[in-house]
């Protein structure tokens, strides 16, 4: 998840405030420069595993970029509200793990409900209502067959790991020819 962080240079100049960043927590994240103030460094979302944003699934019409989806609906939301983000002290791919609420709402769980991630409940086993939460939104959108429920999905983690659908081989082929 892309997060785009305004730095406040001319506060750094000032002692008092420099001071209480210093009480602040601190994170190591690769960052990019927007322009000459401005940073953007990705946060992977605690506990929820979306599609990957080349991966495939398939529902009665044949395979659909349901990753493109995933990247799509959370762009959306991130666009639609004003955001939260609470980074925990773990990282995963060199990158800061976090949770992200957009007007209160939880991102991952919104994700899951939507059938665009699946809980990574492994994760949340010191936070076990989240876990409970996110394994009741993936209920919830199996039970409505939404999104990548709609049909079949590999799980990302395995997809990561090579793993893909037939139809989506397939595909891949044709654009290679």
């Amino acid at each position: 998840m892309r997060l785009t962080v305004a730095l406040a240079l001319a506060l750094a100049a000032c002692g008092g405030v420099a001071s209480q960043a210093e009480d602040q927590p601190v994170i190591r994240a690769d960052g990019r420069a927007i322009d000459g103030d401005t940073v953007s460094f990705d946060v992977r979302l605690y506990g929820a595993d979306a599609f990957e944003k080349r991966q495939m699934c398939r529902n009665t019409d044949g395979c659909w970029p349901c990753g493109k989806a995933a990247q799509d609906y959370a762009s959306k939301l991130l666009k639609a509200g004003s955001s939260t983000i609470r980074l925990t002290s773990k990282q995963s791919y060199g990158r800061p793990i976090g949770t992200i609420e957009i007007d209160g709402q939880d991102l991952g769980e919104s994700m899951i409900a939507a059938g665009l991630a699946v809980p990574a409940t492994s994760y949340l086993r010191d936070d076990p209502a989240r876990a409970q939460r996110y394994v009741a939104a993936y209920e919830f959108a199996e039970a409505r067959r939404v999104g990548a429920h709609a049909g079949a999905f590999i799980n990302p983690a395995k997809w990561r790991r090579g793993e893909r659908l037939s139809c989506e081989s397939r595909s891949r082929d044709r654009q290679e020819r």
